[in-house]
């Protein structure tokens, strides 16, 4: 979506939930069964504007030797194109073709889904199908348009009655209305319905291993799920499996649409949708000590104590695209950043997405809504996140921490999150089982402390600084002793993570 502010839920609520779903908005049955979602200790990375070319590259690069699964790029269809090129101007569409965006030309995307499976990784595609550009202009394949009239794919009876979208009490204001006075498809048409699944999947055919579904709490759940049964059914028919689903819906818990709403979409035909925790999001301003808020509060992380959706339903992250403009943490935070991904990759909880973006400046409207750096420019990355400037591509996903967290991940795929200790601060430790083990000190002194690992006693090397290679630790090495503890020494800002397969 547009903007992080649009609030959160949807309309109806399966039975069980204790949410009385408004009159006449049909329910979803909420059975929970594997969702064929990425396996365990699993990461995907969530690649904002870059070009179709570049993320080619850095998929053979980077992302498959790193072991991500799949990289999240933006909407591919032909989109609205304003004076000064915002990065918003991509959640416009003016018509389904994917000749040319701004991420570049249909041959180019093809090109890239081809190489980035070569190099094992999928590609999924942010999905724009609540809504279509607003005002009268030409998209960026020269497509031209009016309000309510898209030539190549709807036309005005194609919409839902224009009312403005200013009641997130009202299920049906929120997905029947105009989002932020975007024209507001009638996903309950199925002319309509069948037009966005054709889109979808020809966009699966072409290789696209899954969907992020921008907007989703605005369309009510049972016509997303028939716009996906839809799909699925057409994929079935040609021995294709369903791709990968993933929606946006924020959900603060106050309003009349909920996440829960959504929890049996895709089953009937197939397949079966994660959805987007936002209030995962919370975990930043621990590390950023917003209100007050302490690092050693997360000893204390369970779905029950935070309120979390099921962890196989939840895609998890600390930002996106929207939020990373408006507030909570950002890559400027350096060290708390850094953190607090080594904090979200080392836990169990959820499939977590990587932010990967370039340098914009939340002081002013014109740097928050800042279209990304020219084309090829991507290699131009930050030395270090806290130091882009803009015209740089940040790269988060490359800094070394972060992407150590991507093996350390896969290395305790399985295992729970056990052992939590923390310092009453700003200190924090946990086991990953008998598999993993994550420490780290966001405080600006330093700590010492004997803290139990369930780890088997002997050596092991940080894979933080290096891990190991030729049978010795490149960085730090770490013992175990015989009680399976160790003596903690952590400078201010700094961690450790170490597991079974990085030993001496």
């Amino acid at each position: 979506m547009l903007f992080a502010g649009c609030g959160g839920a949807s309309s109806a609520a399966p039975p069980g939930t204790g949410t009385t779903p408004p009159a006449g908005r049909p329910v979803l049955a909420a059975t929970y069964r594997p969702t064929g979602r990425a396996v365990a200790g699993d990461t995907f990375v969530q690649l904002f504007e870059w070009y179709w070319p570049d993320v080619a590259r850095e998929c053979e690069a980077t992302l498959g030797p790193a072991g991500y699964r799949a990289a999240l790029v933006s909407p591919p269809q032909e989109h609205n194109v304003f004076a000064g090129g915002p990065w918003s101007e991509r959640y416009g569409p003016v018509s389904y073709a994917i000749d040319r965006s701004q991420s570049g030309t249909r041959a180019e995307f093809i090109d890239m889904v081809a190489r980035c499976r070569a190099a094992g990784v999928d590609i999924y595609a942010d999905a724009v199908i609540n809504h279509m550009a607003p005002g009268d202009g030409v998209g960026s394949n020269g497509t031209p348009f009016t309000r309510y009239h898209y030539a190549l794919l709807f036309g005005p009876a194609d919409f839902h009655s224009p009312c403005a979208l200013n009641n997130y009490q009202s299920a049906a204001n929120v997905q029947d209305c105009e989002l932020l006075g975007l024209p507001d498809l009638d996903t309950g048409a199925p002319t309509v319905q069948q037009k966005i699944a054709d889109y979808l999947a020809g966009l699966a055919r072409l290789g696209v291993a899954g969907f992020r579904i921008d907007a989703a709490k605005h369309i009510q759940p049972v016509e997303l799920d028939g716009i996906v049964g839809r799909m699925n059914s057409a994929l079935s028919a040609e021995g294709r499996a369903a791709p990968y689903v993933f929606l946006e819906v924020i959900d603060p818990g106050t309003e009349a649409v909920h996440a829960a709403d959504y929890h049996g979409l895709g089953y009937a035909s197939g397949g079966a949708a994660d959805i987007t925790e936002f209030m995962f999001r919370r975990v930043g301003d621990r590390f950023l000590g917003t209100g007050g808020h302490r690092v050693s509060e997360l000893s204390s992380f369970t779905e029950r104590t935070w309120q979390l959706m099921p962890a196989d339903k939840a895609v998890v992250f600390l930002e996106n695209h929207d939020t990373q403009r408006s507030d909570g943490i950002w890559y400027r935070d350096g060290a708390a950043y850094r953190l607090a991904n080594v904090w979200m990759l080392g836990q169990a909880y959820g499939y977590p997405v990587v932010m990967s973006s370039y340098a914009f400046d939340r002081s002013t409207q014109a740097g928050r809504d800042a279209g990304p750096p020219a084309p090829a420019s991507q290699v131009n990355c930050a030395a270090r996140l806290e130091t882009a400037v803009i015209g740089q591509w940040v790269c988060e996903h490359r800094d070394p921490w972060i992407a150590a967290m991507i093996g350390f991940r896969h290395a305790v795929a399985g295992t729970g999150y056990d052992r939590p200790w923390d310092n009453g601060a700003d200190a924090v430790a946990f086991s990953r089982g008998t598999k993993g083990f994550v420490a780290l000190n966001a405080g600006t002194s330093a700590v010492t402390a004997t803290v139990g690992t369930g780890l088997a006693a002997g050596a092991y090397c940080d894979v933080l600084t290096g891990g190991a290679r030729g049978g010795a630790c490149v960085g730090t090495r770490v013992t175990v002793d015989a009680a399976g503890a160790v003596q903690l020494q952590l400078a201010a800002a700094s961690a450790i993570v170490i597991h079974t397969g990085a030993r001496p």
